[in-house]
């Protein structure tokens, strides 16, 4: 198979540790990385000492966040891939082989990233998704409001079409 990637990693993502995988020509080195800043800054400095350029990370959920946030802003192309999308050979499975098997794609040129929005994007989305909570919860308490009302025979739903408004205040 043709290299696509010279100096790349592949990254195991998971709550309270980060399993790297750094393939450079002249070797390939695996290490284990807190998730607290100062051991992913660690980690940060590890991928631009092996001369790394392009970062694959695999995570479920929102662990991959803050070290996409710490490594966007050393100079590495990052990708974030599907687990799905690259399941490994079956039989036993550790961490250690999944970093592999992420660099050894990558290198490659064989994962398919998904689609991450610069960090303005990134930040207004969380804004726009905590306001929509913050809008679900107000309804929720209005309409418990309503049900405790109508149990306590107050028709207020009946002459006011807001019950937290004017009118019904």
């Amino acid at each position: 198979m043709d290299v696509v990637y010279e100096r790349c990693a592949g990254l195991d993502i998971h709550r309270d540790t980060v399993v790297a995988c750094a393939i450079t020509p002249e070797a390939r080195e695996i290490r284990t990385f807190g998730t607290m800043t100062a051991e992913l800054l660690g980690l940060a400095d590890w991928l631009v000492e092996h001369g790394v350029t392009t970062v694959a990370m695999e995570s479920t959920g929102v662990y991959w966040k803050p070290i996409w946030n710490l490594l966007e802003g050393h100079d590495l192309e990052l990708l974030l891939v599907n687990a799905r999308h690259m399941r490994a050979v079956p039989g036993r499975k550790t961490d250690v082989h999944d970093a592999e098997w992420i660099a050894d794609l990558l290198r490659h040129g064989l994962l398919r990233p998904s689609f991450v929005p610069d960090r303005a994007g990134r930040e207004l989305r969380e804004l726009v998704r905590y306001r929509k909570s913050l809008v679900g919860e107000r309804s929720r308490e209005a309409e418990r409001l309503h049900k405790v009302l109508e149990g306590a025979n107050i028709k207020l739903g009946a002459v006011a079409t807001n019950i937290l408004g004017a009118s019904g205040r």
